[in-house]
């Protein structure tokens, strides 16, 4: 097998808040792609970096009273703490405040010069004079100009939907001071995208670089038109680096954030005697992103072409994730969703955070939900139950008995999970957790029974057994280590215990090829215990009570960075003309019923008048009993192409709005309505 040299970054965490579940999804998933690179013999690095810069980072330490230097150094200091907690293992941890950070930025930053896709104009902005800053859009709340709701954020309104610009509200207000904004012009500097227009297409096309249903997205959203000039620099004052050809501007966080990544290579190649064009400028490196699904239009336009211009290395891949909800619920202070890594390893063992992301996250960009019975279920079912019960039941005999000097015969279970081995690192090197976990979880299915079928704890009372008890031993705990081996990128950890167990450490995935035989077992050390649902449920309850100690703060960074860490974007704005190919019709449910085999789905039959019915899927089942829908009149998507689910042909979608789980609420009508009537 030929060595790749791979260099794997996720998205730099903003210095304005702590570590939560949510982040960790991403820095989970890449984590165990970089342990699974290493442990196939692959030189792979993984290097990341706190991003600093921004008016958020500046307004927190003015309301603190410290430097902005002294805060991002709290904060970075937190982040490792808590990564390092997860067992997250960085090959290099930076910051974008830095000298090398600085350098590059001003590297990229003359080649977009160069290329002529530097413009200037001047820009309306508000202004808070008692804070002396410039507003972002979350610094200004006042009256929707639209439905005359108060107290409402400078970009949308949260009662009627609807959206503007800060200068659009009506007796707009600073959330920094409270004073009145005034509004100001600056001169702000965009980077001309359009002109990379072509070179944006053909690689979002050609490059095999993203998930087809992210190419997809942007070339039928932003690709198809204009690409619109990007804003990259922010007035003074700011917490950034100070633009050299510009001065009293400064660079805007999103456009030294990135550059970051090879900032953070550049620190990792000083320490190591490494050749930074090697790794960003080489055709022989592979370069792989992981990253969030709201980041996407930063890192598939913006990065690809700044490093186009400047002469660096594209992409290889980009890694796209979708977000993580709690019991149904999206991530939120208010319903102790929100729970921080801290929070989290007071009460549990990373591994069970590791493993259950890994059952669910697959190659695609879908959300992932933590339902904490399944979350319970998995771990004591799978890694309790199955894959530590291996070693459990017969680690304490073989310490008396050592492993034998040749395998025994096990009807063949040894070979089979080794020649799994490469279609389980198919699944790894895909991105495709869930499916590596279910192919390792048939592994363990097909070991516990031999070993239940052996009863070694019997074995062990017989003296003339002995010999049958050190073959059932040998067997059982070589299994587990193969189990052991291939659950390594996931549970490091438990790699580690196994091969103190067996004095044989885990290195190499074609370790699980060769079985250990002849050597002493140590004495067995606790490995993992199960876990509580109600020790769950009180760490929801804690976490709720934290945050009504503690309310959001007005900078916090997933609610006021200057780009929200991970916030649900809105739609893209669309045309009257995209508006009328969608055929909403009034319907009647004429019959609903459970799907056994689904958590969340109804399954709803839908009159639209006369004699035309349709079967449809609605993820209503928490909110809805079936019986109380029959006869009701409801808002459907009637043209939305016909889907196979493993269920049966959904043929449409009926609307509904609010949060989710319990909360929904289904779109209806009059009963004046007729079903088959359009809505318009």
């Amino acid at each position: 097998m030929n060595t790749r040299r791979i260099l794997v970054t996720s998205a730099l965490p903003y210095a304005n808040g702590p570590i939560h579940i949510g982040h960790l999804v991403e820095y989970i998933q890449t984590d165990i792609w970089v342990r699974f690179q290493k442990l196939r013999g692959h030189q792979c690095i993984y290097v990341c970096a706190d991003d600093t810069h921004g008016t958020a980072i500046m307004i927190r330490a003015r309301q603190e009273g410290r430097c902005e230097s002294d805060l991002i150094a709290a904060m970075q200091a937190a982040h490792e703490r808590d990564f390092a907690g997860f067992e997250i293992e960085f090959d290099h941890y930076g910051s974008t405040n830095s000298d090398e950070n600085r350098e590059l930025c001003q590297v990229f930053w003359q080649a977009l010069r160069s290329a002529d896709l530097i413009a200037q104009r001047s820009v309306d902005q508000l202004y808070d004079p008692m804070a002396e800053t410039f507003l972002a859009d979350r610094f200004v709340r006042g009256t929707c100009p639209k439905c005359g709701a108060a107290n409402q954020p400078g970009d949308n309104c949260s009662k009627c939907g609807a959206t503007y610009s800060p200068t659009d509200l009506v007796d707009p207000k600073s959330t920094l001071s409270g004073a009145t904004p005034e509004l100001r012009s600056a001169e702000h500097l965009f980077v001309r995208l359009e002109k990379l227009h072509d070179f944006l297409r053909q690689w979002v096309e050609e490059s095999d670089a993203l998930q087809p249903e992210t190419a997809n997205y942007l070339l039928g959203h932003f690709l198809k038109d204009p690409l619109r000039d990007w804003d990259v620099s922010r007035p003074q004052p700011y917490f950034g680096f100070e633009i050299p050809d510009a001065p009293g501007n400064y660079w805007y966080v999103w456009f030294d954030a990135p550059i970051g990544y090879v900032a953070s290579t550049q620190q990792w190649c000083n320490r190591n005697g490494q050749d930074l064009a090697d790794w960003w400028k080489s055709d022989a490196t592979e370069i792989h992103h992981f990253i969030g699904k709201d980041i996407t239009y930063f890192h598939t336009l913006f990065w690809p072409g700044m490093l186009k211009t400047a002469g660096f290395r594209l992409p290889t891949q980009v890694h796209i994730h979708g977000f993580l909800t709690v019991d149904g619920e999206k991530m939120a202070k208010s319903v102790g969703t929100l729970v921080t890594a801290e929070t989290f390893l007071r009460h549990h063992d990373p591994a069970y955070l590791r493993y259950f992301y890994a059952t669910k996250l697959t190659s695609r960009v879908e959300d992932i939900d933590l339902g904490l019975e399944e979350f319970a279920d998995k771990v004591n079912s799978d890694l309790v139950g199955k894959v530590v019960n291996l070693a459990s039941r017969t680690a304490k005999f073989a310490a008396r008995t050592g492993l034998a000097t040749e395998y025994p015969d096990d009807g063949g279970l040894f070979q089979q999970a080794a020649d799994a081995g490469e279609e389980i690192a198919a699944a790894y090197e895909a991105c495709d957790y869930a499916r590596a976990m279910r192919k390792i979880m048939e592994l363990a299915d097909r070991a516990n029974p031999y070993v239940e079928h052996a009863k070694p704890w019997l074995l062990n009372k017989d003296p003339a057994a002995s010999q049958q008890l050190q073959d059932v031993c040998t067997v059982a705990l070589n299994l587990f280590r193969q189990l052991a081996i291939y659950l390594a990128p996931v549970l490091p950890r438990l790699a580690q215990q196994c091969g103190d167990l067996l004095g044989s450490p885990i290195r190499a995935w074609d370790q699980s090829r060769i079985p250990v035989l002849g050597t002493a077992v140590a004495p067995f050390q606790h490995m993992l215990k199960r876990v509580k649902l109600e020790d769950l449920q009180k760490m929801i309850e804690e976490t709720k009570a934290e945050n009504a100690a503690s309310p959001p703060s007005t900078t916090a960074a997933w609610e006021d960075s200057d780009e929200p860490l991970r916030a649900e974007p809105l739609a893209e704005e669309i045309t009257i003309d995209d508006f009328a190919k969608v055929d909403l019709r009034v319907a009647r449910v004429v019959a609903a019923e459970h799907v056994p085999e689904a958590n969340k789905l109804l399954k709803l039959t839908l009159s639209l008048g006369g004699e035309e019915r349709r079967q449809v899927f609605a993820g209503i089942k928490a909110a809805y009993e079936p019986e109380k829908l029959v006869g009701r009149l409801v808002v459907m998507v009637a043209n939305l192409k016909p889907r196979q689910m493993r269920f049966g042909l959904s043929e449409g979608m009926v609307t509904a709005a609010g949060p989710g789980k319990t909360e929904v609420f289904l779109l209806g009508v009059d009963e004046g309505a007729k079903p088959g009537q359009r809505v318009h």
